[in-house]
């Protein structure tokens, strides 16, 4: 048993980070009534820091090493979010019983698809896995089984899910935070971060252990599985259309001219960042790109006026970007942008009351109803069913309203079969009074 099982089975859930709310099976608190022991600190991964894996040799030892190992995998990736274009990774993490931990450098072995397949049949322990899993299936790593931390901290009621906090709660143990946020990108990674990134799966396996009893004693295990079974068998998302539209401050853009400027600023920028290969956001804000839209400026002159287009900026990059204003201006209105997406199903719900108040009065009893069924089982009501799935049911209810039909249309919507069970009669009887 290692020191992390020790002290989870010592104390149960701990109370330290906010628990579920005891409802007299949970040991989390003494029988003598003693305050909760103060959480320890991890300072080093119990094997030291691992050398990083950065060629075809020592990777294929790090896969013998795994595939050899028992029991669950954790896995961790870090990113450059806000450094790089896109969301690769540019670390790899993960620790097995009997292979200890390991750090592989993602830029040097682009391919790990020999790791991704030597651990097909192993339930990878992730934690926000749908956070990672992109990156992840990018270099050839895709689980078949997970158990993903993070949810299950949400569906067994837990105010605060994040890594720290879950094993500080879980486990009693402090890990440090200061490195999330930083440039993955850099070469070679300073020691410190390489420290935290081996930290961040040291305890994964424990808290997912310690976790699954929780979920069965408050009988949600089998829910859990269900939700982990979808997140794995989720094929990759569909490209979003229309990106542009994202940006942020759009609500201000009202005109169709304006919404042209903002989509052929954003594809400029879109092209510029990634042939640099860094983050948008570092060639040019979001804020200034709404700036340009409002004011439709006619010369460079008048664009270098605006706010994010200041005197740091060189003649030729205002030049490029007065371009791109231009190109939008010269638009025949048919080649214009519309005003608002062609959103599939129903409308916004704060237009219900004037389209159609009974559907209006139905969604209000619907979002009642399944507030105090998540409240009641302790969990936010988004794990318990999607709100559109709600919005949908509530804006074309089947006939007749009954489990039958509201289940099968839950069922058509994604909902998983726990989903089903437990929010059908709620909805019914909402849709019903």
């Amino acid at each position: 048993m290692t020191d992390a099982q020790e002290t989870a089975a010592a104390s149960s859930l701990r109370t330290t980070g906010g628990a579920p709310p005891d409802d007299g099976g949970s040991t989390a608190t003494p029988v003598s009534g003693a305050p909760t022991p103060e959480p320890t600190p991890l300072l080093e991964p119990r094997e030291g820091i691992p050398a990083v894996i950065a060629d075809a040799d020592s990777l294929a030892g790090t896969i013998a090493a795994f595939a050899a190992g028992t029991g669950p995998v954790a896995v961790d990736a870090e990113r450059a979010s806000g450094y790089r274009y896109g969301q690769r990774a540019y670390l790899v993490q993960l620790r097995r019983e009997g292979a200890g931990s390991a750090l592989i450098d993602p830029v040097a072995c682009p391919d790990l698809s020999g790791l991704g397949e030597a651990l097909s049949d192993v339930e990878w322990v992730l934690h926000a896995a749908t956070q990672d899993l992109p990156c992840l299936r990018e270099i050839g790593m895709v689980p078949t089984r997970l158990f993903d931390t993070e949810l299950a901290g949400r569906l067994a009621g837990f105010p605060r899910v994040g890594l720290g906090a879950m094993v500080e709660s879980v486990l009693g143990f402090v890990l440090e935070k200061g490195h999330s946020a930083v440039d993955w990108s850099t070469r070679p990674l300073p020691e410190p971060w390489l420290r935290y990134a081996a930290l961040d799966v040291e305890l994964l396996v424990d808290l997912r252990d310690a976790l699954e009893k929780e979920l069965e004693r408050q009988g949600k295990l089998e829910w859990a599985r269900q939700e982990f079974d979808a997140i794995a068998s989720a094929p990759p998302p569909e490209p979003r259309k229309d990106p542009w539209r994202r940006t942020s401050g759009m609500h201000k853009v009202r005109r169709r001219r304006q919404l042209g400027v903002v989509r052929e600023l954003w594809q400029t920028r879109d092209r510029i960042a990634q042939r640099r290969d860094v983050s948008p956001g570092k060639v040019l804000s979001d804020a200034a790109i709404v700036e340009a839209a409002l004011a439709l400026p006619a010369t460079v002159h008048a664009l270098a006026a605006l706010n994010g287009f200041g005197h740091r900026m060189g003649r030729r990059q205002l030049e490029q970007w007065q371009a791109a204003v231009d190109r939008a201006k010269a638009l025949s209105e048919a080649q214009l942008p519309q005003p608002g997406q062609t959103v599939a199903g129903p409308p916004p719900p704060r237009a219900w009351a004037d389209k159609d108040p009974a559907a209006a009065a139905r969604l209000s009893a619907a979002r009642a109803a399944v507030s105090a069924l998540a409240e009641e089982l302790t969990m936010p009501q988004e794990n318990l069913i999607s709100p559109d799935s709600v919005r949908r049911v509530c804006w074309e209810p089947p006939q007749p309203v009954d489990a039958e039909s509201i289940g099968g249309m839950l069922t058509g919507l994604g909902a998983r079969p726990w989903q089903v069970e437990q929010v059908t009669p709620v909805l019914v009887a909402a849709l019903s009074s």
